[in-house]
């Protein structure tokens, strides 16, 4: 028999070459089309400060009211430290903030000292319910006196510590 020789091929490699010529004319379109359609978001921060007392457990030197702000299902709590001073029920399945506001503003005009509030709130309040109360803790709405149309914001307790409710 006779003997098969076998020849051995040997396939030139041939470096393919990359066209990306498609794959630029995308990213050049992709690019401007999702910088523009991007939605930048803003991030707001509720600044919050812890319950004032030093390390071990002395307390520092305390305004002579503490304001509490309880909330509850159903009702706002007003407290001095000590009781419930205030009261304030839900209007139409809402809580009543404005009138909140207003129990907040005549306690800040007879301590203009008091920067403090804490906010006491029970589990299943709705973050956004939290952040609205907080909003009306620190800053007052208030018509313009001087017969100016428009709004004055006042400040009433700036600082906020947030805790669970008794």
């Amino acid at each position: 028999m006779a003997r098969k020789s076998r020849h051995h091929y040997r396939r030139e490699e041939q470096q393919a070459e990359l066209d990306i010529t498609t794959f630029l004319n995308l990213m050049v379109v992709l690019i401007p089309f999702l910088l523009v359609t991007a939605v930048f978001s803003r991030i707001t921060i509720q600044e919050l400060h812890l319950p004032t007392e030093a390390a071990g457990g002395a307390k520092l030197e305390r305004p002579q009211i503490s304001v509490e702000v309880i909330v509850r299902k159903g009702l706002i709590q007003l407290s001095d430290g000590d009781k419930i001073t205030s009261t304030i029920r839900n209007v139409e399945n809402h809580y009543n903030i404005k009138e909140l506001s207003r129990q907040l503003q005549s306690l800040k005009d007879k301590n203009q000292e008091v920067k403090e509030a804490t906010l006491l709130v029970e589990p299943d309040i709705e973050y956004e319910t939290l952040i609205h109360i907080m909003d009306a803790v620190k800053v007052a709405e208030v018509k313009k006196q001087d017969g100016d149309e428009g709004i004055d914001r006042v400040v009433l307790f700036p600082q906020i510590s947030v805790g669970d409710a008794p």
